[in-house]
């Protein structure tokens, strides 16, 4: 598995090597133990997939809070999507930055998302299936979002008019929620 650090410290990308012949491929996602020797000794206790229709499908920008935060592996098995992540960790020299990767299922890449980022991603293709691993259990009681436009991080989505949940239209900008999130608390 190719190990890759991004320019936002904790946020990496993942290619798993593929192993193929005239019948397809094979690929293992995920192993706990080499990835302890890489030092991402993560504890995942729960695994989500998601079905977006139609091209141009924003979900996010989503978090939880502690101590329900998550930290996430995410992937795209179907399609493609520019995945978004946004560093709300308060103390960190990337505050406020944004990072995008394109995973689709032809480049099988996979981004790990740390506690303390926004989250969100936008389909790229009709019929595109997401699917990630977490480190806490979905919680009602700890489920943030955050504007996918907020003015304070202008990410380019590459698009102006998404498709939307209700849930997501309506989310507020990070200034009006703060983020519980502090670099030193986390380390």
């Amino acid at each position: 598995m190719l190990v890759e650090p991004t320019d936002i410290r904790g946020v990496i990308i993942l290619t798993p090597r593929r192993f193929g012949d005239a019948r397809g491929w094979f690929v293992e996602t995920w192993n706990a133990t080499r990835m302890a020797e890489a030092g991402l000794d993560l504890p995942w206790v729960q695994d989500n997939h998601s079905f977006s229709a139609a091209r141009g499908t924003l979900r996010g920008l989503h978090f939880q809070t502690p101590p329900r935060a998550q930290d996430k592996l995410v992937r795209c098995s179907r399609g493609a999507i520019r995945d978004v992540v946004v560093d709300i960790r308060l103390g960190s020299p990337s505050y406020g930055k944004w990072l995008a990767v394109e995973l689709s299922a032809e480049n099988g890449r996979q981004l790990l998302v740390p506690k303390g980022f926004l989250h969100g991603f936008i389909t790229l293709t009709d019929d595109v299936e997401v699917q990630y691993k977490c480190t806490d259990f979905y919680s009602p009681e700890h489920d943030r979002s955050v504007r996918w436009n907020d003015p304070a991080f202008q990410v380019d989505w590459g698009t102006t008019d998404p498709i939307l949940s209700d849930k997501d239209a309506k989310a507020p900008l990070l200034a009006e929620i703060g983020s519980p999130f502090r670099l030193e608390a986390m380390a």
